[in-house]
């Protein structure tokens, strides 16, 4: 017996004749916030914003809410976590208390949709999905099936009524928690913000989105009054810098599309253990074993019975091989004593024969250290040619870049520095 012949609800449509007024998105009023996601929130999109517990997703969504509502777009805030009264003293310490949010304290999830059926809101905003649950499925709130099952119906609802849907989840630094890696396939833009609680800085990272890229980064400054937009990081990054120290040298960053001039800092010392400290602080540990066999092997340096630390300032992780040669740059520094000229900049991947490689996007990197005022720059032989009034030195392998740096000149603990009395 045949099947029955099912009638679509819907027409197909040519794709040609579909239009994208719908996926215009609405501006936040939170520049680097807009920036990381293409110019603000797509109208019936669903946005995961994940991160640690007390890193700042509820100042940053309660100030999103606030900024769609500047736009007249009507928000209902779910807040099942704290009281009302905590939400409105803490909008007003951030001055997001606007007219057109509506706050619910419902963990319910059929009464969270009761509320869209009374409010019919432009905007949802969950904090946290953690905290609300589906009485018609077992287990407790926050746990795998009931933060997927409770996400799943609030993407449906979304894409029913049209809703911009963002929904709050917590991780911890293994990603152990149910919240985001369940339910990275349901949403349509899954953002992260990170940070060191410790430093005011939070970086806003777009790792899934459908409408638009997703190598954007927005930087953010906690403050008492919220998350401000950073439109120039060096201000962050750079302006306690110490110059007159030897073990620092200075990386053109890339995160994204986005030049950052981070600080790496290195202090070495004789060791009182059987077994010598190798301490790193937003520097991957393996990276940094790695280049001090290098410089050992390759450039001649006895590192073996020496602690090591080494940090990247501003509490930034530096993941990228481009900082393989300023880290090793500033470890040589730390055991010599001789620093690096205050307007150098290094950039490079070594690799274990001690070679010096390309990365990315050097160019944009270059101009950006320029504009931040360095004049000099350490780069592979085959780096892009520099920027106007930059001049760039061009080393083969590591062991180049450290003679070229007069890094090697036995120690120095007046200071002296390359291109300021060193050797160079």
């Amino acid at each position: 017996m045949a099947a029955a012949t099912v009638v679509p609800d819907t027409e197909a449509v040519r794709l040609v004749d579909v239009t994208t007024s719908a996926a215009a998105p609405v501006a936040t009023d939170l520049s680097e916030f807009d920036r990381a996601l293409g110019g603000g929130l797509v109208p019936g999109s669903v946005t995961l914003l994940g991160g640690e517990p007390g890193i700042g997703k509820s100042t940053l969504t309660l100030q999103v809410a606030a900024g769609q509502a500047r736009q007249k777009q009507s928000v209902l805030l779910v807040g099942a976590e704290e009281s009302a009264a905590q939400v409105r003293l803490r909008a007003e310490r951030l001055g997001a208390l606007v007219d057109g949010v509506w706050l619910a304290g419902d963990a319910d999830l059929d009464v969270v949709v009761g509320h869209l059926d009374r409010l019919e809101p432009d905007v949802l905003v969950v904090d946290s999905i953690q905290t609300v649950y589906d009485p018609a499925i077992g287990g407790v709130p926050g746990s795998t099936t009931q933060v997927r099952a409770c996400a799943h119906r609030l993407v449906v609802e979304a894409r029913r009524r049209g809703t911009t849907t963002v929904l709050v989840g917590h991780v911890t630094k293994e990603g152990s928690l149910a919240g985001p890696k369940v339910l990275e396939h349901v949403v349509d833009t899954v953002v992260e913000l990170t940070g060191d609680r410790h430093h005011a800085l939070r970086l806003l990272r777009v790792s899934k989105h459908r409408f638009g890229p997703t190598d954007e980064l927005g930087l953010f400054e906690m403050a008492a009054d919220g998350m401000r937009p950073v439109d120039d990081p060096g201000r962050l990054f750079l302006a306690d810098r110490a110059t007159d120290v030897a073990g620092s040298a200075v990386l053109p960053a890339m995160e994204g599309h986005r030049p950052l001039l981070v600080e790496l800092q290195s202090l070495v010392v004789r060791s009182t253990t059987p077994n010598p400290r190798r301490s790193s602080q937003g520097v991957d540990p393996r990276r940094l074993s790695l280049l001090l066999a290098v410089l050992e092997r390759r450039v001649g340096l006895e590192l073996g019975a020496l602690d090591v630390y080494v940090t990247a300032v501003g509490g930034v992780q530096v993941t990228e091989p481009g900082a393989d040669l300023p880290l090793a740059l500033a470890v040589t520094s730390a055991l010599t004593g001789r620093r690096l000229g205050s307007g150098t900049v290094a950039c490079g991947e070594v690799g274990l024969g001690g070679e010096v490689r390309q990365v990315a996007h050097l160019e944009r990197r270059l101009v950006e250290a320029r504009r931040m005022g360095f004049t000099r720059a350490v780069l592979p032989e085959s780096g892009p040619p520099a920027p106007p009034d930059m001049e760039v030195v061009r080393v083969r392998t590591l062991a180049d870049a450290v003679a070229a740096a007069g890094l090697l000149g036995g120690a120095d603990h007046t200071g002296a520095s390359w291109g300021e009395g060193g050797d160079a």
